[in-house]
């Protein structure tokens, strides 16, 4: 291999790092403002989004212990990375995607440690993303301990209300 392709190599490599997870994507023929947007939006959820050959980066891939098929991967292909906030990233994804439907197609992607076909990494996309997940389980908790609090203080109002009326008896 040449110096030139080692230092892309090593330098793709370097890209992804150990543990992340990545989506594959084919663009279509993007304007300029439109693809420093998308990475914007890439960029501000967390996650990198970089084009290079597929060959290139199937060796890369494998470099990090990923197993990618690039026979199916047809076009021209791009891929995001996040490591840490993957499902942010791809549903920021997701966004600019019904934004702009010609534009990204999603191939698939690696999510901890296996290929998911598109309609997978779609899914994943739709998952709560951690604050919600934390809410809807506080929710969960919080539900019914409101309902135990609302009986024992209609049983301690009523006590009340009980003797206020016996007091008002004895007084008149």
């Amino acid at each position: 291999m040449r110096k030139e392709k080692e230092y892309l190599l090593e330098e793709i490599a370097d890209s992804i790092p150990q543990g992340s997870n990545l989506v594959l994507v084919n663009y279509g023929k993007m304007e300029p403002n439109v693809a420093h947007d998308f990475r914007r939006r890439i960029s501000k959820a967390g996650g990198r989004y970089l084009v290079v050959k597929k060959r290139i980066f199937r060796k890369a891939a494998e470099t990090k212990g990923m197993k990618i098929d690039i026979s199916h991967l047809k076009g021209n292909v791009g891929f995001v990375v996040a490591k840490d906030h993957f499902l942010e990233t791809t549903k920021e994804l997701y966004n600019f995607r019904s934004d702009n439907k010609d534009l990204i197609q999603v191939l698939g992607g690696h999510y901890e440690g296996s290929f998911c076909s598109s309609s997978q990494v779609e899914m994943i996309s739709k998952l709560p993303s951690l604050p919600e997940m934390r809410a809807q389980f506080l929710g969960t908790l919080e539900a019914p301990l409101s309902q135990t609090l609302g009986v024992v203080e209609a049983i301690l109002t009523s006590v009340i209300y009980c003797l206020d009326n016996k007091a008002k008896d004895q007084q008149s």
